[in-house]
């Protein structure tokens, strides 16, 4: 398999053999975008070996050049590139597992603890926000469903071709979908909340 880098296109591309040694006529080419040649090179995760191979620039077809690893050919000459260096990640540390918490390493002593009023308080506004949300999506649902009337909205001026109208119609369909659906939310976040 021979690797190549357009420099017009910009883009590397790879031809596959249909058979070992022969190429076909009209080559199967799979297109990368070009980040870098050594970023490509560490991506396609080749074998240590295939890595370290020499590059080379070589005249391709209407003077573009054209950059290959392994046999070079004719017209080819060797590039010197830095070689691609791979740092291995680190490894995770482990979650305490003893704190009954959800993978925390901190231990229940140091975890911080607010009071009772304070966490009162938070609520109510949390209720508050919430109630208010709740209101707002209940106005504009009841506005979308008169405006939807039934699945025979008005027709607006600017509809004089019927496609229009079936989109916003069903443009306005979604919309009740999607504003049902922010209300079974808020209902179920008040129900979750302590009292």
């Amino acid at each position: 398999m021979n690797a190549f880098w357009d420099a017009a296109g910009g883009e590397i591309a790879h031809r596959v053999p249909a058979r070992p040694g022969r190429m076909l006529a009209h080559q199967f080419r799979v297109v990368f975008p070009i980040v870098g040649l050594a970023l490509v090179l560490a991506a396609w995760n080749l074998p240590a070996a295939a890595q370290s191979s020499d590059v080379y620039v070589c005249a391709g077809p209407n003077g573009v050049p054209e950059y290959r690893n392994g046999n070079a050919g004719k017209n080819c000459k060797k590039l010197s590139l830095p070689d691609v260096v791979t740092v291995p990640g680190g490894a995770r540390p482990q979650a305490n597992r003893g704190t009954g918490g959800a993978g925390t390493s901190a231990s229940s002593t140091s975890f911080p603890r607010v009071d009772g009023a304070t966490q009162k308080s938070r609520d109510g506004e949390r209720r508050g926000v919430l109630e208010q949300e709740l209101q707002s999506e209940e106005a504009k649902l009841s506005a979308l469903r008169a405006e939807y009337n039934n699945g025979e909205p008005e027709r607006q001026g600017n509809e004089r071709n019927y496609q229009k109208y079936l989109d916003r119609t069903a443009s306005l369909r979604d919309d009740i979908a999607r504003s049902e659906a922010n209300l079974a939310s808020l209902r179920r976040e008040l129900s979750n909340l302590k009292d």
